[in-house]
């Protein structure tokens, strides 16, 4: 059984009910190995496939934040998507699920950008995503320091998968 840490409303609770149902994106398949290069910088630098079991009641919209706490200059995001319908179950490889707006990233543009860290020992990729209370209305572009205040107090789950990159 695969368990997801999640916050309701502040409260911390181990759950197995929203949890991301496939990593076909990892080169072994599961959770926390390698990241295949083809969603990398040094590959396509294309989104992966990923998917999702339902929400908690409640849920009015979903948001993606992929971010590397291992970085150089410390958390990095290579992603944000926003407004994502809360009836969304995954999104195909370089495809937004439905509903989503991307936001702007620490590389300073819109979309995706893959696990490109500097040589030397793999870095973590971190996929966390949020059930919010709330349906978003932030315009496509926002930064991910905006979308997270917006997002404060509106959080009524969270799943995350993490995978490995190195070069």
């Amino acid at each position: 059984m695969q368990w997801a840490l999640t916050s309701l409303k502040g409260l911390l609770m181990a759950t197995a009910s929203f949890v991301f149902t496939s990593t076909p994106f990892f080169s072994g398949g599961q959770p926390g190995e390698r990241i295949e290069k083809e969603f990398t910088c040094q590959g396509a630098d294309v989104s992966p496939p990923m998917a999702w079991s339902a929400p908690p009641a409640g849920t009015q919209s979903l948001a993606l934040i992929v971010d590397d706490p291992d970085a150089p200059g410390g958390l990095f995001t290579h992603w944000v998507v926003y407004g994502i319908a809360a009836e969304s179950r995954g999104m195909r490889k370089g495809q937004l699920p439905s509903g989503g707006s991307e936001g702007i990233n620490d590389f300073g543009t819109l979309g995706y950008r893959g696990p490109c860290p500097p040589p030397g020992a793999p870095h973590r990729y971190v996929f966390t995503l949020y059930a919010l209370d709330e349906a978003v209305t932030w315009p496509p572009g926002s930064t991910v320091g905006e979308i997270k205040r917006a997002m404060g107090g509106h959080t009524l789950a969270r799943t995350q998968v993490t995978g490995t990159y190195g070069r």
